[in-house]
């Protein structure tokens, strides 16, 4: 008994000791940040992880569903990659899953960057505080500075309303825009209006652009350097209809108003014959040698798998035909491989994939600039890591920013030129094609017949004569009508009969840009722009933006916030469509109409 007793003490004595030493420690073992270095590395790990690409293409209308019926034939047996592309795709709240490609996952990877902005910036002012004030802290300050502001314009622009100007916005909910970090558990968060979100993003905008210092980079081109911060300056300025200011900051991502911008688009069509598969054309696109690609951001994303899995959800039919392999103003007489079959864009002869029996009844149309790089973990086994490089900044997008802001601002000729670069980039071609010259008339009379089949076709007694299948006669619906003044009235700039035209060059060039990268949403959204998806064998339609003509804006353009998210106490959107009997949720309405008065 007695060694029993002894035994039990000892245990106990080296319990204690152990405790001891546990408690000795500290609690938080957190990195603790001394110098403007560290500060100058955390950075690195202060962009968004994951891809809002996938959910955002697949909301458009480049994407169609081929288990649907087309004049072409039936196909009822292809897969969808996963339950979140079906909720997405018929404009649903997007339940299903909450990991990598959805929007639990873009909101989870937006605010842990801004946490990084916010704890850096929190020890840039005790720096500052203490009298240091060097060069490379002010860069680290402007470089989180212009990031917390892109992240949470990419939260605002997936999760809000569009912006419509200063007072409509006041009435629209925005997203919580953090500036500290954390120090309690489960702080509560106000989402506030959409127009303090945008003031507060432009006022870390305005703070952070004039610190950017590209020296101080050791791979500029995954951080915010100049060119992409003024980039990211230019697209939020578009959105806001600041045209003056989106042409200041486009002019200085060139390097002047009359600097030549074409060094600055993709040359990627005029090495096509050089690669040896799809993997070595998407590696030389996202490559960081490119002028044209001023900011990459590797992502976690499987969704190339999204693409290939079942084919079911495919840039294909009218949404191929409005951007890779259909007519434009000065292409519309070239011809697939020299075939009279039908026109497409030179520079895609060759650099693009036909998959699923290469049928266009049930196929996906697939550029092979968009693709997977993948990070083995175990090479024998095949495990690891699916990424997507997002080229989120490049030279096309400024020269599309800055075109359309000379347009508003009635410098047309100014907006043709811009145009006419991207034009002549995409014009490395054989000879024998038939290619009409860049000019206004070329683009007035394209545009404006395109716009007017579209509306006729579209016309009730239309429908009747070809039932659920819309047909745009040749067209594919590439000029649908423009809303612009309706999301966003401007008591300045207006969208009319003289300037349509050019601007309806404008969305068609960034549709074929962009396809494959998620910004059509984005474009959708600020444009007002109202099309269908056919979902399903019997082909359900379901229409966004049903009621633009009137005023109305589909409170469906916010995706919803994630499970999670509302669960801890953040208000849920009102996603009631205009044409739904039954709410989805008693919420109060969101729907606004633009006053009388403007």
């Amino acid at each position: 008994m007695k060694l029993r007793y002894l035994i039990m003490a000892s245990v106990a004595l080296l319990g204690l000791s152990s405790c001891s030493d546990f408690l000795d420690k500290p609690s938080d073992t957190r990195v603790t940040l001394t110098n403007t270095e560290q500060l100058r590395m955390l950075m690195t790990s202060a962009y968004p992880e994951y891809s809002y690409v996938p959910f955002c293409e697949l909301s458009t209308d480049n994407f169609v569903d081929n288990n649907s019926p087309s004049i072409e034939g039936y196909r009822y047996n292809l897969n969808s990659y996963n339950r979140n592309d079906d909720e997405t795709f018929a404009f649903e709240d997007i339940r299903s899953s909450s990991g990598t490609d959805t929007p639990s996952g873009s909101w989870e990877g937006y605010y842990a960057a801004i946490a990084t902005c916010n704890a850096v910036l929190e020890k840039v002012e005790e720096f500052e505080a203490e009298g240091e004030n060097s060069a490379k802290l002010q860069a680290v300050k402007g470089e989180a500075l212009v990031d917390r502001a892109y992240c949470h314009f990419m939260l605002a622009n997936i999760f809000c309303m569009p912006y419509r100007g200063p007072e409509l916005s006041k009435q629209l909910p925005g997203i919580p825009y953090t500036t500290k970090p954390e120090t309690t558990v489960k702080p509560h968060y106000e989402r506030g209006t959409l127009a303090e979100t945008y003031d507060k993003i432009e006022a870390d905008l305005e703070a952070g652009l004039p610190l950017i210092d590209d020296a101080f980079y050791e791979m500029p081109k995954y951080h915010f350097n100049k060119q992409a911060a003024y980039t990211f300056a230019s697209r939020f300025y578009l959105f806001k209809r600041d045209y003056p200011k989106v042409i200041e900051c486009a002019n200085i991502v060139f390097g002047g108003p009359d600097t030549n911008p074409l060094p600055y688009m993709t040359d990627i069509w005029a090495h096509a014959a050089d690669f040896e598969g799809s993997d070595e054309f998407n590696r030389y696109y996202a490559s960081t040698t490119h002028m044209r690609n001023f900011m990459i951001i590797p992502t976690y994303s499987s969704y190339v798998r999204h693409l290939y899995s079942g084919n079911r959800y495919a840039c294909n039919r009218d949404g191929m035909r409005c951007t890779m392999r259909g007519p434009g103003p000065t292409w519309e007489a070239c011809k697939y491989q020299g075939t009279p079959s039908f026109s497409m864009l030179p520079c895609f002869n060759g650099c693009g994939n036909y998959l699923a029996g290469n049928s266009s009844d049930y196929g996906l149309w697939w550029a092979p600039a968009v693709g997977e790089q993948f990070e083995y973990t175990d090479k024998v086994a095949g495990i690891g890591y699916a990424h997507q490089v997002l080229t989120e900044f490049t030279g096309e997008e400024a020269l599309f920013n800055r075109a359309e802001a000379k347009l508003f601002m009635g410098d047309i000729d100014g907006c043709l030129a811009d145009l006419g670069v991207w034009d002549e980039a995409h014009r490395n071609i054989p000879d024998t094609y038939a290619m009409i010259d860049w000019s206004k008339d070329a683009v007035q009379k394209f545009y404006t017949k395109a716009e007017e089949k579209f509306i006729r076709n579209s016309r009730p007694e239309r429908r009747d004569i070809l039932g659920t299948k819309l047909l745009d006669s040749i067209y594919f619906g590439i000029a649908k009508p423009l809303n612009i003044d309706i999301v966003c009235p401007s008591a300045q700039y207006h969208n009319s009969p003289e300037i349509n035209p050019y601007l309806q060059c404008i969305q068609h060039f960034r549709r074929i840009e962009f396809v494959f990268r998620g910004m059509r949403w984005f474009d959708i959204k600020r444009l007002g722009i109202s099309y269908s998806h056919v979902i399903g064998k019997d082909s359900r339609v379901v229409t966004l933006n049903p009621d633009i003509a009137n005023g109305v804006l589909d409170p469906r353009l916010a995706l919803q916030i994630p499970n999670e998210i509302i669960a801890a106490g953040i208000d849920p959107n009102d996603r009631i469509t205009p044409t739904m009997s039954t709410p989805m949720m008693g919420l109060k309405k969101a729907v606004l109409a633009v006053p009388s008065n403007e």
